[in-house]
C-alpha cells in the first residue's frame, strides 16, 4: 500500500481538502493507507472522524489510522505531509502584542518580522525532530511541508539531517497566476508564466501569451481601477519591474518602506494584525467541521484546482506529469542566491520524482531584495540550531521592518521581552543576550 502520513492533521480544513482530492481518485485511493498524527488528542480525534467520513462518502476503501506517537505514525510512510503549527492562539497574540507596544506594525508575521523570527525559532526544532525520525523510520519518504516559515524550516531540516527528499508547498504562486489572468481577461492555462524567487517573495518573470508580454495589458487594467493602484504589490512591481506573488499585506513585511509609515498604512489599506483574525477564523472553521461531523453532514469538498499536496502526490504515484512551483534546496537553481538556502521555482513532478527547473537569469534587483530576507532566515536557522540567543538579536536587527522602526537599544529590549514571553516553548533561551561588543555569540551548544 501507499503510505500517506498527515502530521498536524488537526488542521482539519487542509486535511479535508487533501483527502477530498485523493479519495476521489480510484487509481490512488484503492491502495492508500492514510495515517493521521497530531499532538492534540481532541484535534486528532476530529481529524480521524473526518477522514473516516470522507472515506465512507467516497466509497474509496482506503485504510485509515490515527496515532498520537509520531514514530509509530511514520512507519511505512511514502509521503509525509507536514501542516503543523507550534503554539496556540495565545502564542500568536504574543507575537503581535509585544512588538506593537514598541511601535512595530505587523500584518501576518508568520515568515519574517519579529513574529516570523519567533515562529521560526519554535517551529525549527519540531521540524528537525520530525525529519530525524523520518531518516530512521522512513528514509525513502518524501517530506512535503506547508509549515511556515518554509525557507527557515526547510533550510534547518536539510542542514541538521541531510534529508534530501523534501519540498515546500505554498498557494501564493498559483493564486497570483489566477489573479493576473483574470485581470487581463484570460484563462491561466492560456498564459506562459515563469515565476521564481523565494517563498512569499517570488516574482512573475514571464507573463506572456501569443508571443508577447501581457504586462502592458496588466498596466492598463490597473490604471482602469484606481483601487488596484493602491496596493503594495503594485508599488513593488512599479519599482522593481516584476509582479510579486505574495499578498500586499504580507509583502509589506518583507521591506522597510511601508509599515513604518502611518500614511502608507492608510494609503495602501494595510491590515495591521491580520493574522490574529485569520487564526480566529481557523478556530471557527474547526468548530464548523466538528458540528458537521456530529450532524453527519457530507464533508467532501472540491475546489477548482486540486490542493498542492494532492497534486504532487498524485503525480508521484501515477507518473502523470504535472508542473507547479515548489520550495526546494537552491543548489544553483537560482545562481544569484546562496546555494544552501531554499528557493521557490517551477518543478516537474512525475514517477521519477520532483525535478526543479533552473532559473539562471534572475534579475539582480530581485536577488538583492531576496537576500535581505535570506539574511534574517539564515540567522534564525543559526539561532535555532546553535541555540544562540545572540543570533536571535542579529536576526531582529537585520529584519527590514523592525530595523526601519526601532533603534538598536529598543530592538534589544524587544528581543529580551519576546524571549521571556516564549520561554515555555524555547527553554534554551533562559540564557541572556550578550552585554555588548566583544562578548561573542552566546550559545548553549558552545557552553556544553
Amino acid at each position: 500500500m501507499t503510505g500517506l502520513v498527515l502530521t498536524g492533521a488537526g488542521n482539519v480544513e487542509l486535511t479535508r481538502r487533501i483527502l477530498s482530492d485523493l479519495l476521489t481518485l480510484p487509481d490512488v485511493a484503492r491502495d492508500l493507507r492514510i495515517v493521521l498524527h497530531d499532538i492534540d488528542p481532541e484535534r486528532l480525534a476530529t481529524a480521524e472522524a473526518l477522514a473516516r467520513s470522507l472515506n465512507a462518502e467516497t466509497g474509496a476503501g482506503a485504510l485509515i489510522e490515527a496515532h498520537g506517537e509520531r514514530r509509530r505514525a511514520l512507519e511505512h510512510a511514502d509521503y509525509v505531509v507536514c501542516q503543523l503549527s507550534v503554539g496556540d492562539y495565545e502564542t500568536t497574540l504574543r507575537d503581535f502584542e509585544i512588538p506593537h507596544r514598541y511601535g512595530v506594525h505587523q500584518t501576518i508575521a508568520d515568515t519574517i518580522g519579529i513574529g516570523g523570527i519567533f515562529r521560526g525559532l519554535r517551529t525549527i526544532p519540531v521540524l528537525v525532530d520530525l525529519a530525524r525520525d523520518m531518516t530512521d523510520v522512513c528514509p525513502d519518504a518524501w517530506l512535503l511541508s506547508y509549515t511556515d516559515p518554509l525557507v527557515m524550516t526547510l533550510w534547518a531540516v536539510r542542514e541538521a539531517t541531510g534529508l534530501r527528499k523534501v519540498a515546500g508547498l505554498c498557494h501564493a504562486v498559483r493564486e497570483t497566476h489566477a489573479a493576473l489572468a483574470d485581470l487581463v481577461g484570460r484563462e491561466a492555462s492560456e498564459i506562459d508564466f515563469l515565476t521564481a524567487g523565494i517563498t512569499h517573495q517570488a516574482f512573475v518573470l514571464r507573463f506572456d501569451a501569443d508571443g508577447r508580454s501581457l504586462y502592458p495589458e496588466l498596466a492598463e487594467a490597473v490604471a482602469a481601477h484606481p483601487r488596484l493602484d493602491r496596493h503594495v504589490r503594485t508599488e513593488l512591481w512599479r519599482h522593481l519591474g516584476y509582479y510579486p506573488t505574495e499578498s500586499s499585506e504580507h509583502a509589506a513585511e518583507y521591506v522597510p518602506w511601508f509599515l513604518r509609515h502611518d500614511a502608507e498604512i492608510a494609503r495602501l489599506g494595510l491590515p495591521i494584525g491580520e493574522e490574529i483574525g485569520r487564526d480566529a477564523q481557523n478556530l471557527h472553521l474547526y468548530e464548523e467541521i466538528r458540528r458537521g461531523l456530529a450532524a453527519n453532514r457530507p464533508m467532501l469538498t472540491r475546489w477548482q484546482d486540486p490542493e498542492i499536496a494532492s497534486e504532487v502526490i498524485t503525480a508521484l504515484i501515477t507518473g502523470e506529469e504535472r508542473q507547479t512551483n515548489l520550495t526546494v534546496a537552491n543548489e544553483g537553481l537560482i545562481p544569484q542566491l546562496p546555494a544552501d538556502c531554499f528557493v521557490e521555482v517551477p518543478a516537474v513532478i512525475d514517477a521519477r520524482g520532483i525535478t526543479p527547473i533552473p532559473v539562471e537569469n534572475y534579475p539582480p534587483q530581485l536577488a538583492a531584495l531576496n537576500r535581505s530576507y535570506l539574511s534574517v532566515a539564515e540567522l534564525t536557522v543559526r539561532a535555532a540550531l546553535e541555540q544562540s540567543v545572540d543570533h536571535v538579536l542579529h536576526a531582529a536587527i537585520l529584519d527590514p521592518n523592525t530595523a526601519a522602526t526601532l533603534p538598536l537599544p529598543e530592538i534589544t529590549s524587544l528581543c529580551r521581552e519576546m524571549l521571556d514571553a516564549h520561554r515555555d516553548l524555547l527553554p534554551w533561551t533562559a540564557q541572556s543576550l550578550s552585554a555588548g561588543p566583544g562578548h561573542g555569540t552566546t550559545s548553549t551548544k558552545d557552553a556544553k
